[in-house]
């Protein structure tokens, strides 16, 4: 199976690549200085040259707060990079997959998110990524995979935020009032290679089992990493951003064993096993 995969410079994509390789596959992982998404000619012709079995989107405009200014830029990423993918994909014949995120949803209650819930993003990367979303569902047969608070080895993230935190802190201030679930990109790579070589096609919530609020992600990050730091609990009110962030980021993950896939492991188990590889990780 030859497989085309954006992103490749990010975290996810690395690990989708690494995991594709793992089972044997053709993996081409390519990041934006080797292909520019938004340029409809330059991919037609990349995909066509390439003519792959699979595409699978990872690469995104992932600056949250800085969308909110940089409109245009996000939305040519995230929409009409989408676009020109799924189109190119569709006159190949290639499956593709599309991962989105749990910023589709509005975060309003405490009930974990079904997939097919109603969708109403509020910040402008959550809008471009249910766009992004839409058009895929109109032009093929497709997957849509939901992740959120991802965290894997070839990138920044919270995780890695704390240690480094930690080294000069004796406390910080974390967010005790947005629940959801971190996504270890290891574990969801498995999920993405298992689930592209199935016709299964539709929306999944992929995340690590349990949810938790980004300070009791960071009690856990510092208890499991041996550091003595004390985490302060604040409101979201009391760490303003100019995105808004959903208060509820929940997903319902019933659908993928529904459909015979292997739910992720917990998240606390997802953390032990990075923080483990961070230990063996060359500087």
């Amino acid at each position: 199976m030859r497989i085309l995969v954006t992103g490749y410079t990010g975290q996810l994509g690395y690990d989708v690549v690494k995991e594709g390789k793992g089972n044997n596959f053709e993996m081409h992982g390519v990041g934006s200085k080797d292909l520019d998404i938004t340029v409809q000619q330059e991919v037609n012709k990349y995909v066509e040259d390439l003519n792959p079995d699979a595409i699978i989107h990872c690469a995104a405009y992932t600056a949250v707060d800085k969308a909110e200014d940089d409109k245009e830029t996000c939305w040519n990423v995230n929409v009409e990079g989408t676009k020109n993918l799924a189109e190119a994909a569709k006159k190949v014949g290639a499956k593709f997959l599309y991962v989105s995120t749990d910023y589709v949803f509005d975060g309003e209650g405490e009930t974990p998110f079904k997939e097919t819930d109603q969708t109403n993003p509020i910040n402008y990367y959550g809008l471009t990524k249910y766009e992004g979303e839409k058009i895929v569902q109109e032009t093929l047969d497709s997957f849509i995979v939901r992740i959120s608070w991802v965290f894997g080895l070839n990138g920044k993230n919270f995780v890695r935020t704390m240690l480094r935190l930690a080294e000069s802190n004796k406390e910080v201030s974390i967010v005790g009032d947005q629940v959801g679930s971190p996504t270890y990109t290891y574990d969801l790579a498995k999920l993405i290679i298992d689930m592209i070589q199935t016709e299964k096609y539709g929306i999944y919530h992929a995340t690590n089992e349990g949810f938790c609020s980004w300070a009791e992600f960071a009690k856990e990050i510092f208890k499991q990493s041996n550091k003595k730091v004390k985490v302060n609990v604040i409101p979201t009110e009391d760490f303003p951003t100019p995105a808004v962030r959903p208060k509820n980021s929940r997903l319902s993950k019933t659908k993928l064993q529904d459909n015979g896939f292997t739910r992720l492991p917990k998240w606390q188990d997802a953390l032990s096993h990075y923080l483990n590889e961070l230990k063996h990780e060359v500087k």
